[in-house]
């Protein structure tokens, strides 16, 4: 007589309500929105700061660079850390390098009261580098560990609300640092960028996330491993090449926002509305894609948000004025909360497990390790020309790279 063996039925794909109240991937999503708030508050702040400093684009691009650059060095590092430890500690580790990044700089702007432009900016670029290195310890571990805390069939779901942190960042975190940098001053919107960041590492402090699973032994663990698989898997090597153009031409809603609110006779509040309507057109996409669930294609949503970031910054390029540069501003953000949505679901898709850290590394190194370069460039170009010249760079660079990379199907 044969045994009967029972199929154990696989659990039913949740909603975008039910995975924001799972215990783990609802904590870890909660808790990003207050580090993101945090982070961005740092950086237009920052921004803020140094150009009120110097009055030059290119040094406020330099914040740009000294905040994101580590993670051209340090990004494949910290994702194989990601593969061969524990994801968790390291989220952990990241952030409480943020608090002391942004906690630096508000503690020697209320101590010290550096007085010059130098003094200042110096100040600032210290506390923006030791955040940009928190960043990026957690911020592959953060990407990586994300498809452990849901189950078959989330994934396209969870991608959209796994933006979502980072788009309400974008429209919470400028608004919140220019208010308070112009009616309290900048040394208490560093300070509340750390207790933001410190709000993160209590929340995750209570949740228990899965423990890694047991490493193979042999495995190969260095980063020529995953660069010689997205080598050979084109669509991940696209994808990860429109990650870098979504990087680039991400950046002037930060770089750009002080020397175009200045262009169109505005001053720091029009830096935070116009980083913040950059942040509701990420918003309104991310509703949008959410609500569909997964039923528009991941590349052909990402093919799309490519043509929307390019078109909004082509928009404030060619027809300068306040409510163009706005709607440009929120066109941009349209975009690249659907192209960034699109892109992530194609690598997570394509990532094995026992490379996962590393591919989001590379995730990481595209989409940050860019916007030094974009700092450089754009700033430069503002400099030398005029904001719109370098609104028409980035647009020209990611109407380039849609041409080129024709994201193909997620799968093969």
């Amino acid at each position: 007589m044969t045994a009967r063996v029972e199929a154990h039925p696989v659990a039913p794909a949740r909603g975008p309500l039910r995975l924001l109240v799972d215990r783990q991937f609802g904590s870890l999503f909660w808790a990003k929105i207050f580090s993101v708030v945090g982070v961005w508050t740092h950086s237009l702040v920052a921004a803020l700061v140094v150009f009120d400093a110097t009055g030059s684009a290119l040094m406020v691009g330099l914040v740009g660079v000294v905040q994101f650059g580590p993670q051209l060095l340090l990004s494949p590092l910290s994702g194989t850390w990601a593969d061969r430890g524990d994801p968790a500690r390291q989220i952990m580790i990241g952030r409480v390098l943020c608090i002391l990044g942004s906690g630096t700089v508000a503690l020697l702007l209320f101590c010290l009261r550096p007085t010059g432009g130098p003094q200042v900016t110096a100040v600032v670029l210290i506390g923006s580098l030791v955040v940009g290195v928190g960043f990026v310890v957690g911020g592959p571990a953060m990407q990586s560990i994300v498809p452990s805390l849901i189950r078959p069939g989330e994934l396209p779901t969870a991608m959209a609300l796994n933006s979502v942190p980072m788009t309400v960042g974008r429209i919470v975190g400028p608004v919140i640092g220019a208010f308070i940098a112009a009616h309290l001053g900048p040394a208490w919107a560093f300070a509340v960028s750390a207790a933001l960041n410190s709000v993160f590492v209590a929340v995750l402090a209570m949740v228990r996330f899965p423990r890694p699973e047991p490493k193979a032994s042999g495995q190969d663990f260095r980063v020529r491993a995953a660069l010689r698989y997205v080598w050979h898997d084109r669509p991940l090597l696209f994808a990860l090449i429109g990650v870098a153009a979504v990087g680039f031409a991400s950046d002037p809603a930060i770089t750009l926002a002080p020397s175009m609110a200045a262009e169109v006779g505005g001053g720091a509040q029009l830096v935070g509305q116009l980083s913040a309507a950059f942040g509701v057109g990420a918003a309104l996409a991310l509703a949008v894609l959410a609500a569909l669930r997964g039923r528009l294609g991941a590349s052909t949503t990402a093919f799309i948000g490519l043509l929307l970031l390019a078109t909004g910054s082509a928009a404030v390029a060619v027809a300068p004025g306040l409510i163009v540069t706005v709607i440009g501003f929120g066109a941009a953000g349209l975009g690249f909360g659907s192209a960034m949505t699109g892109l992530s679901t194609v690598v997570q898709e394509r990532a094995p497990d026992e490379l996962r850290g590393r591919v989001m590394a590379l995730w990481m190194v595209g989409f940050v390790g860019s916007r030094p370069l974009a700092a450089a460039v754009l700033g430069g170009s503002a400099d030398a020309f005029s904001a719109q010249v370098a609104f028409g760079i980035s647009g020209l660079v990611v109407f380039a790279t849609a041409a080129l990379c024709r994201l193909g199907p997620t799968s093969p």
